[in-house]
């Protein structure tokens, strides 16, 4: 079983940078693959970024790619999510997920979510 609690949301200007953080409970943290999803009003929740649970290897959407990068501390049970050149068409709630299975950009196929966290860019 993983706890995820997500946190690090706000308000940014366009071009301006957030760090998410998704803190995890649970002593097999380290065997899941970590992902962030996100959600804007009126759309379907999207994969946005994951990473593997040694960190070798990290996956990304198309939108994001260049802009966000994701890493983990397994010590810490933590993931972060880190949002640079920030635009307004990436504001959403954004959830971290967990699953103990293959990489995958589907939602379904996480098994654990954090609350979300809100993220909202300005124009």
């Amino acid at each position: 079983q993983v706890q995820l609690v997500a946190s690090g949301g706000g308000l940014v200007q366009a071009g301006g940078s957030l760090r998410l953080s998704c803190a995890a409970s649970g002593r097999t943290f380290s065997r899941y693959i970590m992902g962030w999803f996100r959600q804007a009003p009126g759309k379907e929740r999207e994969f946005v970024i994951a990473i593997t649970w040694s960190g070798d290897r990290t996956y990304y959407a198309d939108s994001v790619k260049g802009r966000f990068t994701i890493s983990r501390d397994n010590a810490k049970n933590t993931v972060y999510l880190q949002m640079n050149s920030l635009k307004p068409e990436d504001t959403a709630v954004y959830y971290c997920a967990a699953t103990g299975q293959s990489w995958s950009p589907r939602v379904q196929s996480y098994d654990y979510w954090g609350q979300g966290t809100q993220v909202t860019v300005s124009s």
